[in-house]
Parts: structure tokens; C-alpha cells; sequence
């Protein structure tokens, strides 16, 4: 497991602790917890996901050294080969012989460096694939994670809303029960002050 995938695992796990952390209500069915928290755990979240583009990032340029280090070889192939074509065209009795050596060494150097060129690209488009899909598999699993939390808590929150309003109509008809009830058995009186809605 990457450094990366291993925060974004942690920062769950936070994410996890403060629902368990969280104000029980309803014998524990539902849970309070701080908005800012959940939010900011969200944030953190989403600030991790990018690293894996840095990651394919570096590939590329971990690319583009492998290039280098080809080419850098390739010109060291010719020159050496260059030397010693010199040399065995210093001697008059060699020289076609040298001609075609060096001829054939520069081939073979030129379809070593393209092959060397193309293994390189073709390891580093896989990898940068490879870095790719697993950014946008772990966004989007990330991104349905947070999305089914949010829905969690918004549903949680409409609950409890509820069941406010719920309990304040059912203070209101309790104290409008009582008032009546007193007015009708003593020609009116005051609510007693536990049963006034505040």
C-alpha cells in the first residue's frame, strides 16, 4: 500500500472515529456530530487524491531519464565506434574492411537506441496508465464514499428535525389541553409554568 493511499485510509478511519464519537440518539440509531469536523476530514480527503498525479508525474520524467540515459549510450556506442573505424582506416590495407564495420556498428547502434527508446516509452505509458486508472478508481470510490456519508447525516439531520417538530406540536396541544381543561373546571387560571412552551 502506497504513502498516499495509506492517508486517505487513515483520514477514513478519522472520518469513521467521529461518527462513533458522535451525540447518540435514538438509542444510538442516529448520531450527532460536528459539521466542521466531517468537513474538514472531507477536505483533507480530497487534498490527498491529487498525489497520484504527482506520481504518474514522476513516472513520466523517470521517462524521459531512461531516454536520456539510451541516447547517452547510443553516442557513446558511436563514438567508440567512430575511434575505431580511425583506426583501422589509418591502416591503408583495412580500410574497406573498417568501412563496413563502421557501417554495420552504426545500424546496430541506431536499431539498439530506437529499440531502447521504444521499450522506454512503451514502460512508461504503461505505468502512467497504470498510475492513471488508480487515481480515478480511488477519486471515485472516495467520491461515493463521502457522497453516501453526506446522504447519511442529511437523512439523520431531516430525522431529527422531525421529530422536534413532532414533539413541540405535541407540547403545544398537551398546554392548550390543560389550559382549556382548567378554564372549563375553574372559570379560567394561569398555565402552570412546566407546562408553558418557551
Amino acid at each position: 500500500m502506497s504513502a498516499q493511499q495509506s492517508n486517505i485510509y487513515n483520514l477514513l478511519g478519522k472520518l469513521e472515529e467521529s461518527l462513533d464519537k458522535g451525540f447518540p440518539l435514538l438509542s444510538s440509531y442516529m448520531v450527532v456530530v460536528k459539521r466542521d469536523t466531517v468537513e474538514t476530514l472531507l477536505d483533507h480527503i480530497y487534498s490527498s487524491l491529487p498525489t497520484e498525479v504527482q506520481d504518474a508525474r514522476a513516472l513520466l520524467r523517470r521517462r524521459d531519464e531512461i531516454q536520456q540515459e539510451a541516447q547517452q549510450r547510443a553516442e557513446k556506442l558511436i563514438r567508440d565506434a567512430q575511434a575505431e573505424a580511425s583506426r583501422l582506416l589509418s591502416e591503408s590495407d583495412m580500410m574497406q574492411r573498417a568501412q563496413r564495420e563502421l557501417q554495420k556498428i552504426k545500424e546496430q547502434v541506431a536499431a539498439d537506441c530506437e529499440a531502447m527508446k521504444r521499450k522506454a516509452y512503451e514502460e512508461s505509458e504503461a505505468i502512467r496508465t497504470q498510475a492513471r486508472d488508480e487515481a480515478t478508481r480511488v477519486r471515485e470510490g472516495m467520491t461515493v464514499y463521502a457522497e453516501q456519508i453526506l446522504t447519511g447525516l442529511e437523512q439523520n439531520l431531516n430525522q431529527l428535525q422531525q421529530m422536534v417538530k413532532s414533539n413541540q406540536v405535541q407540547l403545544e396541544r398537551q398546554r392548550n389541553e390543560y389550559s382549556n381543561s382548567i378554564n372549563n373546571s375553574q372559570g379560567g387560571g394561569e398555565v402552570p409554568p412546566n407546562m408553558r412552551v418557551q
